[in-house]
């Protein structure tokens, strides 16, 4: 079932009104919906709701309420990723497949080992913000997460977090099962993660991670793609609460 984001203002008894000018064109023109077919709505306030098309005209789509209840597409912990960008698709992949695990946010960062400038960054800031969006209505997500513009792991952690975990590919310190064994995620807790570039974070920035006394996590003996070790990262974490 077709599911789009949209205020609570536009409903009125027992009835929603969609007519902002994205949502309107994606259901009457590119999905070409008609009377009678379903849609799933959902509002600020996380509250879903399975409705009936019972009109549609030159600017407005009406729809019939036929259940609300909140919805469960959540995690119920905040899971934060900090991660150095990649070049061409596998960032877009990324950004797609960490709002699909449920991330709360991404935080782009810049370190030494970086393949693209700032300025390179931040003209896609606004693409990868339209990709969460995007994928938040094709996995039904309760909240669209947030693409924070291109920042430093000094702004990053001025931020408050419960856990901070940073996954490095060369490090026998402690393996993830290991860590969350002795820290496990409770709820409402705040987590961000931290994965560098394909070339790894330099020593410089080590030594800045030990200094602020972070677990520095392996996930294992193989030598990972970034984008696989971000993937592989969160999902773990997902699991490990949910097992």
């Amino acid at each position: 079932m077709p599911h789009f984001f949209i205020k609570k203002e536009n409903i009125e008894n027992n009835s929603i009104k969609i007519n902002d000018i994205e949502n309107y064109r994606h259901i009457a023109k590119s999905l070409r919906s008609r009377i009678g077919e379903k849609l799933l709505l959902i509002d600020e306030n996380q509250i879903q709701y399975e409705t009936i098309i019972t009109d549609i005209n030159s600017n407005e789509i009406l729809c019939k309420i036929e259940k609300s209840y909140p919805s469960k597409r959540d995690l119920e912990f905040d899971l934060y990723l900090a991660q150095t960008p990649l070049r061409s698709d596998a960032q877009q992949t990324i950004i797609e497949k960490a709002t699909e695990i449920g991330v709360r946010a991404v935080y782009p960062i810049i370190t030494d080992n970086c393949a693209l400038n700032k300025s390179a960054l931040e003209k896609k800031h606004e693409k990868w913000q339209k990709i969460m969006f995007e994928a938040s209505k094709q996995c039904e997500r309760a909240q669209i997460p947030t693409c924070y513009k291109p920042c430093s792991l000094e702004e990053v952690l001025n931020n408050k977090f419960d856990k901070i975990i940073v996954f490095g590919e060369r490090s026998t310190e402690m393996s993830l099962k290991h860590y969350l064994t002795k820290n496990p995620t409770k709820k409402s807790e705040k987590i961000l993660i931290i994965i560098g570039p394909e070339g790894g974070f330099s020593q410089k920035e080590f030594k800045f991670f030990k200094e602020k006394n972070l677990p520095i996590i392996t996930l294992g003996d193989l030598i990972l793609k970034a984008e696989t070790a971000i993937i592989l990262g969160l999902g773990c974490i997902v699991y490990e609460y949910q097992g």
